[in-house]
């Protein structure tokens, strides 16, 4: 989802989400300064095991995230886990010359939904918004469902929203991609048309090799003013 790699790699983009962790905050602002938009990428849902923080907070690790066997999914509700994002992670980022945050896996909550993991994860996203940085928030439609039925606004807690799948999908066992289905396409449609009503930005991430479909996700998004990425692998093509 996000890049490690050589920025110049990235110069036909306007808007690239990095890994900044891995980067120098210079190069990112002579980036930025050639006149392109960078966010990075934060994972407050879940933890991966090569991040330099792992041994620290691998007590509050749950489940294998499915999928992606490097990574377990993290108890949000732990307050040790909040002040990390909150206070040495974000602010680490934020060190970096960064536009935004691109932030993964609120969808801990849709793992686990409760009202504790509801309220951990809108406590680090109300801090991350609270940077006044942009908060690209990557799936969470439970998330931010819940946070919005219990009366929260959502511009507390995000500006705007990615989607990955919404007219393609991901058959991991074969490695291959397809259409989605009518029902999910037609979920998360109306789930980004309702905030995108709002004011969230709505941003889509679609993985296909088909031009039908490829046209498809490019005329939806020009109409409705969506920003949107097509690859043809889930190294995104770069």
């Amino acid at each position: 989802m996000s890049y490690e790699g050589d920025l110049d790699r990235l110069s036909k983009y306007d808007t690239v989400v990095i890994d900044a962790q891995y980067f120098e905050a210079a190069d990112i602002a002579e980036f930025r300064n050639e006149g392109h938009k960078v966010y990075s990428y934060i994972n407050v849902g879940s933890l991966e095991n090569f991040r330099d923080y792992y041994a620290e907070y691998q007590d509050l690790t749950l489940d294998v995230y499915e999928n992606w066997e490097d990574e377990k999914w993290v108890d949000a509700t732990s307050e040790r886990w909040q002040s990390f994002i909150l206070d040495e992670l974000a602010p680490s980022l934020l060190a970096k010359n960064i536009d935004g945050f691109f932030v993964d896996n609120c969808d801990v909550y849709y793992m686990y939904p409760d009202d504790e993991m509801l309220d951990g994860i809108a406590t680090i996203m109300k801090g991350l918004v609270a940077t006044g940085k942009e908060v690209i928030m990557n799936g969470g439609d439970a998330f931010i469902e819940g946070y919005t039925e219990n009366g929260g606004n959502y511009r507390e807690v995000i500006t705007g929203i990615n989607q990955e799948s919404v007219f393609t999908r991901i058959d991991w066992e074969k490695g291959s991609f397809h259409g989605s289905f009518k029902e999910d396409r037609e979920y998360f449609l109306e789930h980004l048309e309702k905030y995108a009503k709002m004011g969230a930005d709505i941003y889509l991430l679609e993985y296909t090799s088909n031009p039908f479909l490829s046209i498809r996700v490019q005329n939806y998004c020009k109409k409705h003013g969506y920003k949107y990425y097509i690859s043809n692998s889930l190294e995104l093509g770069i």
